[in-house]
C-alpha cells in the first residue's frame, strides 16, 4: 500500500537534489529537509565533525538518513521534546 503524503511524510520528487541521501525511494521522508536535530550532539545519527580553515568546527551530516526515513518522525519529536525545542 502506497503511503500518502501526511504530517509525518511527505516526498518531494520534483526536488532538483533528489534524492539527496542514498536511500530506497520507497522510504524517503523529505519533512526534515534541513534535520532539526542538526545542534544536537546526541541526534542518533551517523556525523563528523569537520575542520575549516579558519579553525572552526562543523557538523557534517552527509553521510546521515535518520531525518530521511520515514519511520524516525516520532524519534526526531521525542528527542525535540527531550530538548525542549
Amino acid at each position: 500500500m502506497k503511503e500518502k503524503n501526511s504530517y509525518k511524510y511527505f516526498c518531494n520528487k520534483e526536488c532538483e537534489y533528489f534524492p539527496c541521501h542514498d536511500l530506497p525511494v520507497d522510504n524517503f521522508n523529505c519533512l526534515f529537509c534541513f534535520c532539526p536535530l542538526y545542534e544536537f550532539s546526541d541526534c542518533g545519527g551517523t556525523y563528523k565533525m569537520i575542520k575549516l580553515k579558519n579553525g572552526k568546527e562543523i557538523k557534517s551530516c552527509i553521510d546521515c538518513t535518520v531525518p530521511h526515513r520515514k519511520e524516525n518522525y516520532d524519534y526526531i519529536m521525542k528527542i525535540l521534546t527531550e530538548h525542549r525545542f
